[in-house]
């Protein structure tokens, strides 16, 4: 039987944050949670940063690979931690989800995750050494 769900079409992959977007609901975000430093070095572009995140996560790009038009490798990546430790995203995030709930109902109940399963770097965690139970019996064992 044939069901009544309508077809959407796949919206284009987002590589850049949009102007309106930025300007309407991130950059006051950013502003608010973490404005300028009145001292030591001046900050990057939070726009050129934000950018280059995005760019980041699209990718899977390893920090040094990223695109010189996005800023230092270094201070992006600076810049993403410094956000995270002030909330930022998470403060993006609830005012997203409460802008989008205008639009056509998102269907919550389903959700993906994608996950990466690799190589523990530096070997992970270090197992507890194989304790001895019995004295070697070997021929050429020392005495």
């Amino acid at each position: 039987m044939a069901t009544d769900d309508k077809v959407t079409e796949a919206m284009p992959t987002i590589w850049r944050c949009p102007d309106d977007l930025w300007e309407q609901l991130i950059q006051p975000v950013i502003e608010q949670l973490d404005p300028p430093a009145k001292t030591g070095r001046k900050r990057i572009d939070p726009r050129r940063a934000l950018d280059g995140v995005i760019y980041h996560l699209r990718t899977g790009c390893q920090w040094q690979a990223l695109p010189r038009e996005f800023g230092d490798d270094s201070s992006v990546h600076r810049t993403l931690t410094r956000w995270i430790d002030k909330g930022v995203f998470k403060e993006i995030w609830a005012l997203l989800i409460a802008c989008c709930e205008d639009m056509d109902p998102t269907q919550w109940a389903w959700q993906s995750a994608d996950g990466y399963m690799g190589k523990a770097r530096f070997g992970g965690t270090t197992p507890a050494p194989t304790p001895r139970i019995a004295a070697n019996a070997a021929s050429n064992a020392w005495a």
